[in-house]
């Protein structure tokens, strides 16, 4: 009975592997300028093209601006009973979203001037996001570009 279970659940990693992510949007929300530091609002937005109801449970990634890695950032759910979290409906996409710290220090002082000020920046994130299902878990790579 177990093998057979774990076989049932195994079936539909294939189709959670089919849920994109692209990156939607990078927003600066505050800057501290006595400590050096921004905060920006990171959203994803996520397509689910199954016929199953899913959740995400982490998103880490690492973020570049103008082609240089300006930090890592996390996005989780994972303290949250799956029934809280945000449900990715099947045949539907859902946003979310995530504050991300920058931190200003010589390797980024270009990039963090042209976020703070509002200038032209290319985007991209690097990272993996699990998904999950009532039954099983994927995680998958993801590299999406924004601008």
């Amino acid at each position: 009975m177990m093998v057979f279970f774990y076989l049932y659940a195994n079936s539909f990693q294939g189709d959670l592997n089919k849920v994109t992510i692209r990156l939607e949007s990078v927003n600066i929300l505050d800057e501290n300028k006595l400590d050096k530091r921004a905060h920006l609002n990171v959203r994803f937005y996520i397509q689910n093209p199954t016929s199953m109801v899913l959740t995400v449970s982490t998103i880490n990634y690492e973020l570049y601006a103008n082609g240089n890695n300006v930090g890592e950032g996390h996005f989780t759910t994972e303290d949250i009973p799956e029934a809280g979290r945000p449900p990715l409906f099947a045949n539907d996409n859902l946003t979310l979203s995530t504050t991300f710290e920058l931190v200003n220090d010589e390797k980024i002082s270009k990039e963090y001037l042209a976020i703070t000020t509002n200038q032209a920046v290319k985007y991209e994130a690097k990272g993996q996001i699990t998904i999950e299902s009532f039954l099983t878990a994927v995680i998958k790579d993801f590299d999406s570009t924004l601008g």
